[in-house]
């Protein structure tokens, strides 16, 4: 996982989004053993405490799951990483869809521009 951080919100935040987009992208799969808190911390090179609070908030959110002798798992359940999936992409595009009118496009413009890059 590629881990960057930035100034405009809290890490621990950030940390939630970077393992959600790792897990709806496929890159971390349904099932999957998570590292340990001190590994992904070692690696994300954040204090245990931060990935800690990060990796509960995503066990809250049904995407992670805990086992007491076997560590944390990613949540098997497909449906729950599908429903995540389009939520993300909704909000993205509705984030593109604002932008663009911001921009002075409307809805033909934006479909041509669309169309140009192929989509």
């Amino acid at each position: 996982m590629k881990w960057q951080f930035n100034n405009d919100k809290p890490i621990y935040a950030q940390i939630i989004e970077i393992i959600t987009l790792a897990i709806v992208s496929g890159e971390l799969s349904p099932g999957e053993k998570m590292f340990s808190v001190r590994e992904f911390a070692e690696e994300a090179g954040v204090n245990p405490n931060t990935m800690q609070k990060a990796l509960s908030e995503l066990e809250n959110t049904g995407l992670l799951y805990s086992s007491r002798t076997s560590g944390r798992f990613i949540t098997g359940d497909k449906e729950i990483i599908k429903d995540l999936k389009e939520k993300i992409a909704k909000e993205k595009t509705e984030k593109f869809l604002k932008e663009m009118k911001t921009l002075g496009f409307n809805e033909s413009d934006i479909t041509k521009i669309m169309n140009k890059i192929g989509w």
